[in-house]
């Protein structure tokens, strides 16, 4: 702890601020707090007012890998799963796909399109459900439902049965990643979940190489039991999530309070350390309320979050049209099918290393908005080099110009979800408005899946102005929140100027400061 937590720790342990006093609580026993939303730990022997056990920071850091090790490979692999089996219709074209259904003119377009529709109209109800169920039951059942999905699309004989099941999958996989990233928040201090989220996160980067990688295996089954290539992809790569789901259920931790792998001492070290966490050394914050109405209103009446949305339209349009055409665009380049499938591999490698690097780099120096600026600021430049190379001369010239723009696309999208994240509370209102961010934000690939247009191989302009554009506004975006955010930081500062904490307490319940959470005098914003 810092010396303005010690100082706020001792407040919270003095007798005016004593947790159980009826006057602070205006006659509400414990009990009745936690239903209204307060810090459920009375059921580990803690009342809402003590402090953290003192631990060196040798123990610290032995907890908190103690965690890691048993929550993030968890969500990297699962959602380079989900990422592989919604990319995989860009590998299973060009093994056959297009051709043996007959595709032509924008209909490959449209099934892209497809999924996101549902993918974006249910990741806020999924939160939701999320904070109803335990996440280790909720997230089994997508799984397994996208899986199954997913499989199913190993069966289609019709340009009709690919509609169907793009439709399905994104109903399946619409509750994943709002899930995972909100998760994510609940285990970990707002400087510390970055770097875990992008490791969650690179296996997004990974899914393009691991895809095309299999693509390239699967593609060689090619006549088996009488079925091609494409087809196996998607049975094998649908399999794979079917059989996961069922030992998921066991194994993913669903909250600090209930995790079997923590002791009771280490229990409470995470459960109160992210108790203090508003940003200024004062007041606390609550990660274990119960959703209600207002938690969804409040959501929805953030503006922030909706200008995020533009932010993550910049990734998800030219990440969704990316990954869907880049095999082609290799391919247009004058390589076999098989080769194009294995050179997008170094691609998303670069990509996941920047997104890494970006995301370490974030915390360490406790700043969003300049990552995301930056990694737009790449992409820019891929993307004016791809519109003005003469396509398909200088083959490798473009195939290098690929890295910037994978590297551009990817790395700023985890400080975005981070920057959103981080800004959000309590952890009902984080939930509602993570996921509202990921929902409106993952309709940008309904954009990103019909710029790339198979008309325009291998230049692509339409696609590649399209994603510029976006990214330009993205960075302007990202500066005009960085702006908000601080001049809302200042007007805290100015409040609580002169004054105690003890004069600000006066004027809430423990409970209110609790409910107001980013709205507290005591939250601060990461910018």
């Amino acid at each position: 702890m810092n010396a303005k937590q010690e100082k706020d720790v001792q407040e919270l342990d003095s007798p005016e601020f004593d947790g159980h006093s009826d006057e602070k609580h205006h006659g509400i026993a414990d009990s009745e707090i936690d239903a209204m939303g307060g810090l459920r730990t009375v059921e580990l022997g803690l009342a809402p007012s003590q402090v953290i056990v003192e631990l060196d920071q040798k123990e610290q850091t032995r907890i908190l890998r103690k965690v890691d090790y048993r929550l993030v490979p968890i969500l990297a692999c699962l959602y380079l799963i989900a990422f592989i089996d919604r990319g995989n219709i860009g590998n299973a074209k060009i093994a056959g796909l297009y051709d043996d259904l007959h595709l032509h003119g924008l209909q490959y377009n449209v099934a892209l399109t497809l999924f996101f529709i549902p993918y974006g109209f249910f990741e806020v109800p999924s939160n939701i459900v999320l904070k109803i169920l335990r996440p280790s039951i909720w997230l089994s059942i997508l799984m397994f439902s996208w899986g199954t999905v997913m499989t199913l699309m190993g069966t289609i004989s019709s340009y009709k049965g690919l509609l169907i099941t793009r439709f399905f999958l994104g109903v399946a996989e619409s509750g994943f990643f709002p899930a995972a990233t909100y998760l994510l928040t609940i285990w970990y201090k707002r400087y510390e979940v970055m770097q875990r989220m992008a490791v969650f996160y690179a296996a997004a980067s990974l899914s393009g190489a691991f895809s095309g990688l299999l693509a390239y295996a699967i593609e060689h089954m090619d006549g088996i039991s009488g079925l091609p290539g494409w087809k196996w992809i998607f049975i094998l790569e649908g399999l794979i999530p079917v059989a996961l789901s069922f030992v998921l259920y066991f194994i993913l931790p669903d909250n600090p309070e209930t995790a079997r792998f923590l002791t009771k001492e280490e229990k409470e070290f995470i459960i109160n350390r992210l108790a203090l966490e508003t940003g200024s050394g004062h007041g606390r914050v609550t990660n274990s309320d119960r959703i209600q109405f207002k938690h969804v209103k409040a959501a929805f009446k953030e503006w922030k979050i909706f200008a995020a949305v533009v932010m993550f339209w910049a990734n998800t349009i030219g990440v969704y049209g990316f990954t869907a055409t880049v095999p082609s665009v290799i391919e247009g380049l004058g390589y076999s099918s098989a080769n194009a499938q294995l050179m997008t591999i170094p691609v998303y490698v670069f990509a996941m290393i920047l997104t890494l690097i970006f995301a370490f780099w974030s915390d360490r120096i406790q700043q969003r908005t300049p990552f995301i600026m930056a990694g737009f600021a790449i992409g820019v430049v891929g993307f004016i080099a791809e519109l003005a190379i003469p396509h398909p001369r200088l083959p490798g010239v473009t195939y290098g110009f690929l890295f910037l723009v994978a590297g551009g696309l990817y790395s700023p999208f985890v400080p975005i979800v981070c920057l959103v994240g981080n800004n959000l509370a309590p952890s009902s209102k984080r939930a509602v408005g993570m996921a509202l961010l990921i929902s409106l934000g993952n309709w940008g690939g309904i954009c990103g899946s019909n710029i790339y247009i198979a008309s325009e191989a291998p230049k692509y302009p339409a696609g590649f102005a399209t994603s510029l554009a976006i990214c330009v506004c993205a960075i302007l975006m990202a500066a005009f929140l960085r702006r908000a955010y601080q001049n809302e930081n200042k007007k805290r500062d100015e409040l609580m100027r002169g004054k105690t904490d003890a004069e600000i307490r006066a004027q809430y319940t423990e409970q209110e400061l609790l409910d107001l959470g980013d709205k507290s005098p005591f939250f601060r914003y990461t910018i």
